[in-house]
């Protein structure tokens, strides 16, 4: 009955107030005697009791998770941490620097960057007399940073959460909650460079992470903007149309095509045209094709961009990666902000029939040029031209889990090198001494948190964890000033002089 001694203790605390006598002073048998305190007892109870009500309402409350977030176990953090010390590592090889910004910013801030996308940004309730949203991406604060602290030159990466107000689908690795991880370079260069080291990036972390076949789809706005005009698109429609191409690694070309006629209200005869062009892929050797196309050459915009991918696939041939990159014209990259070349890495699925095409399972990067956005931000509208890319991680989190489930891979939650053990009873000062002394030598160690623990059970936890070594003290080693060092995975053990415990720990280490 624990709740009825809470709630005669609560009457009790109400009853004492009431008489003005200060705790102890009476007995609840005092108190039912009297008659005024019998009244307050009475009161103070059903008052306790109409509070219990609502609590046990709540019974029926599910615990889980918002919507489109999850948590990730130990196991699932151990695969997430290496996929993001491969991507921050080749960041860092390539000579970028750490970067973070708030995880909200002003709502003018983000608004109208993102196109379409522009409903899916997270308002947040009025604090403190701002209007703030849940930043979308990671590009749009970079680029305020860099208008903000008038910064001309920077190479730059940030790993970070991002939030989105879309139907999230958990199987395709889609949140409303989840982390990107970009590179951008900003700064006045000559062409292309920066764009093709982009590329190169790309092709290192996703070969490094072994997620298989891949292709990076790669497109120039300008090339498309050149399409949409020499086909007969309005200048008002661009973006509209624009973000209408961007579904055709989604829905087919027939489904594309009725959203701009019937929803975007595009004639007939100029969508066909369009669909001549985007449903169009290849190498440099379609780029070669464009520039003698008689209607896009006539583009000026069109042609700079041809120009600039020509370039491009000509550094991408040196870095040795021009195979891995395909110059297609329905890559649109929906949002608003780009200005140049685009780029998408997509996972190839290996078909079953030789002569057939490779299958696009998702995309697990992307980025592209974005000229005009930090100007956006400038009161005098000055430009830094920038290019970046973002990996996916969540995507490539959940075909990397699913590939440790397969081949039954196992998976240590903790990097423990040491385990500090003891078989006899009144030894815990002796274990507090040796495991001091190693983590100061900054090797990872534990020990059970027992004063007698058993031997068996503290070398079953060594085996479960994957723990390589236990250094084991009794009475015995304590009385020849000797340590016993007992290899794990082999189960042989040898008496090491105590003073040599470290050396021999970290020797062991090293050959490992």
């Amino acid at each position: 009955m624990p709740q009825l001694r809470l709630l005669h203790r609560r009457a009790w605390t109400v009853l004492l107030g009431q008489l003005r006598r200060p705790p102890g002073a009476v007995c609840i048998r005092a108190v039912r005697s009297h008659s005024q305190g019998q009244k307050y007892l009475q009161v103070a109870e059903a008052l306790f009791a109409s509070q219990l009500k609502p609590h046990q309402e709540k019974s029926n409350f599910i615990i889980k998770t918002p919507k489109g977030t999850r948590d990730l176990s130990p196991q699932q953090m151990v695969v997430r941490e290496k996929i993001l010390n491969v991507v921050v590592s080749c960041f860092k090889r390539h000579g970028a620097k750490g970067l973070d910004t708030p995880a909200f910013e002003l709502k003018e801030i983000l608004t109208e960057k993102y196109g379409e996308d522009s409903g899916l940004i997270y308002d947040l309730k009025d604090q403190g007399g701002e209007l703030l949203s849940l930043r979308y991406d990671l590009t749009v604060p970079f680029a305020r940073y860099l208008a903000m602290n008038k910064v001309k030159k920077m190479k730059r990466y940030h790993v970070g959460k991002v939030w989105r107000r879309e139907s999230p689908t958990i199987v395709q690795g889609r949140y409303r909650e989840f982390y990107q991880c970009d590179f951008d370079i900003a700064g006045q260069f000559d062409p292309m460079i920066p764009d093709a080291e982009c590329l190169k990036i790309m092709c290192e972390i996703l070969s490094e992470l072994h997620l298989g076949d891949f292709l990076i789809k790669v497109n120039d706005r300008r090339i498309l903007d050149g399409i949409f005009a020499v086909c007969g698109v309005p200048e008002s429609k661009f973006h509209a149309i624009c973000s209408s191409v961007d579904k055709l690694d989604k829905i087919s070309w027939k489904d594309v095509r009725h959203e701009m006629v019937v929803k975007k209200g595009l004639a007939p005869e100029v969508a066909d045209r369009i669909g001549d062009y985007v449903q169009c892929h290849g190498g440099i050797s379609l780029v070669e094709q464009m520039f003698q196309d008689p209607r896009l050459s006539q583009n000026k915009q069109a042609l700079e961009g041809l120009g600039d991918l020509k370039l491009l696939f000509e550094y991408l041939t040196v870095f040795g990666v021009a195979e891995k990159v395909s110059f297609d014209l329905s890559l649109a990259r929906g949002l608003d902000y780009y200005t140049g070349v685009i780029y998408e890495a997509v996972l190839l699925q290996t078909p079953v029939h030789a002569e057939e095409e490779p299958l696009n399972v998702g995309s697990v990067a992307a980025g592209g040029r974005y000229d005009g956005l930090v100007g956006m931000f400038d009161p005098r509208g000055h430009k830094v031209p920038c290019v970046g890319l973002s990996i996916g991680v969540e995507r490539i989190f959940s075909i990397v889990e699913q590939k440790m489930k397969t081949f039954g891979e196992k998976i240590r939650t903790t990097e423990t090198q040491v385990f500090v053990a003891t078989p006899q009873k009144n030894f815990l000062q002796e274990r507090l001494k040796l495991i001091a002394e190693l983590w100061d030598a900054g090797i990872k160690a534990e020990l059970m948190y027992k004063n007698n623990p058993k031997l068996l059970p503290q070398l079953h936890y060594c085996e479960n964890m994957g723990i390589p070594l236990v250094v084991i003290i009794g009475e015995q080693e304590l009385k020849e000033g000797v340590i016993k060092l007992r290899s794990v995975p082999s189960r042989e053990e040898v008496a090491i002089k105590r003073e040599n415990l470290v050396a021999e720990v970290q020797k062991r280490l090293s050959e490992s």
